[in-house]
């Protein structure tokens, strides 16, 4: 049974005499450290950052392929109605979630991202390459099943990953230069597709679609090899950094959350993390909010069907797919990094959606070239909005990164689910009219999770009215609490009253 230790900061200061400013310096970096936080910061952009933007580019290469292949007769090889075509597009999601939630805990379990991590990476990309010997629907709905399996561990994975490198002040911009790897996926994706089926098809007797799985996935499969040797684990294993060097980097990060990004000892904090996850609400209004824009952000599984639309051929079509995710990446870019600097995420997130549903009303109500090509270009502001919420869950779900862990799966498996049943709005049947079904689908999930968002800014906004009247109090510490405490006073090498009042700055980014 765990006890009550009536313990407050005036009884630990009876203890130990600290001044105002000792505990000022505890609670930031000094000059000196400050110097070194520049250079550890260049160097994990320059090394960590490529790399991740380089495999999510490839993980929807690889995911997303399947929409290109339709355009190079996928359908037609295979026997595949409209029914069994948007069946093999959502199996993969139904492998995807099953896989969140068990592989996240097992990475925070075996901290050896970069074997994980290239190991699946390795995984997916034989899966997509295998997929070239494909004959029948059972095969593709097969191969897209294993395909989300293989996938999974590896956005939720990064995402934690990511929040053990970085504060939350840097997260958002990176999180959009991350997510950039999407979206040029989205444009280079399709302009290898064009020329796979110029220049490859009918070669050594195989189909241009067989072409664009063998090709794609064989380049998978070596950045998964060279993950597994080039990325490192975490600050304080990263041998090429300096002991000075690896302080910081745990320093900034224990300073920003008030305590120690570190795990209780035992096999059963996993489980714990698991228990604090599901009883924590900001986890299910995040991961609410996540499947709207995912399930609004459909559209991406059909974008060169839609803009065959607008009366071009295949190849054509393909190309005219890059323009708008270009200009999305440009834009995001520079949408996560004024996030970064006014230190909001809740009006970047809100002030994409009337944009989004300016433009699928545009797309449901025109059918000439110009307006209807536009309103691509205001329907992909839907992706300015995941690098604002992936960084706004990472700096609103505390430590431990066992909880963080889980609470990452969660949001990515229920964000997910959307891409189970959104294929089935797009009907074949409401092409000619360009299928107002989905249109107002997506139109509706952006106001729900425009509602979400609401919710969370006037949750945390509470959170941090709470901590400021604990503040100014004194409050009984638990057993739990101590123990938290002292590992942060076991990395920072103080006290713990110091290691308290190193708690008094933390506030949820609102």
């Amino acid at each position: 049974m765990t006890t009550e230790h009536a313990i407050t900061d005036g009884e630990l200061g009876e203890k130990i005499d600290l001044t105002h400013e000792e505990v000022v310096h505890l609670a930031q970096l000094t000059d000196e450290e400050k110097i070194l936080e520049k250079k550890l910061r260049r160097r994990i952009d320059a090394l960590i950052m490529p790399l991740a933007i380089l495999v999510y580019l490839m993980n929807y290469i690889d995911r997303n392929n399947y929409a290109a292949a339709k355009l190079q007769g996928l359908e037609a090889d295979l026997g595949l109605d409209d029914t069994k075509y948007q069946t093999g597009l959502s199996i993969l999601f139904v492998g995807y979630i099953l896989m969140q939630v068990p592989s996240n805990m097992l990475l925070n379990y075996m901290g050896r991202p970069s074997l994980y991590i290239g190991f699946f990476v390795c995984a997916w990309g034989m899966v997509s390459a295998l997929t070239s010997q494909v004959s029948s629907y059972g095969g593709i709905v097969a191969c897209r099943f294993i395909l989300g399996l293989v996938e999974a561990p590896f956005f939720c994975a990064i995402l934690f990953y990511l929040s053990k490198w970085y504060t939350k002040k840097e997260l958002a911009f990176r999180m959009s230069i991350f997510y950039s790897g999407s979206l040029l996926s989205g444009a280079f994706g399709n302009l290898i597709a064009a020329g796979i089926l110029n220049g490859l098809k009918g070669k050594r007797g195989l189909t241009a679609w067989q072409w664009l799985y063998i090709i794609e996935g064989s380049i998978t499969v070596a950045i998964g090899l060279a993950i597994c040797f080039i990325l490192p684990d975490f600050p304080e294993t990263w041998k090429l950094l300096s002991p000075e060097m690896r302080h910081v980097a745990q320093r900034r990060l224990a300073i920003e959350a008030g305590e120690a990004d570190l795990d209780e000892e035992g096999g059963m904090s996993q489980i714990k993390g698991l228990k604090l996850a599901m009883t924590d609400i900001k986890t299910y209004a995040f991961a609410i909010a996540y499947m709207c824009i995912t399930g609004a952000a459909g559209f991406q599984n059909f974008f060169p069907t839609l803009v065959k639309s607008l009366g071009y051929s295949e190849t054509i079509s393909l190309v005219l797919v890059a323009p708008p995710y270009l200009f999305m990446v440009a834009y995001s870019l520079c949408h996560s990094l004024l996030s970064d600097r006014f230190g909001k995420r809740f009006w970047f997130f809100v002030y994409p959606i009337p944009i989004t549903i300016i433009g699928f009303i545009i797309f449901m109500t025109t059918h000439s070239f110009g307006p209807k090509y536009f309103s691509f270009f205001l329907m992909v502001f839907v992706f300015a909005q995941n690098g604002t919420l992936y960084s706004w869950l990472a700096s609103s779900i505390p430590r431990p990164p066992a909880k963080r862990a889980v609470a990452f799966a969660f949001f990515n498996s229920l964000g997910n689910s959307a891409s189970i049943w959104t294929p089935f709005t797009y009907l074949d049947s409401e092409a000619h009219r360009n299928f107002p079904t989905a249109m107002g689908v997506c139109i509706a999930l952006q106001a729900i999770g425009g509602l979400m968002a609401v919710f969370l800014y006037f949750n945390l906004r509470s959170l941090n009215k709470r901590q400021e009247r604990l503040e100014n109090e004194e409050v009984q510490l638990s057993e739990k609490d101590l123990r938290r405490l002292q590992a942060t006073a076991d990395v920072e090498g103080i006290d713990i009253a110091a290691a308290r009042r190193l708690q008094k700055g933390f506030r949820y980014v609102l």
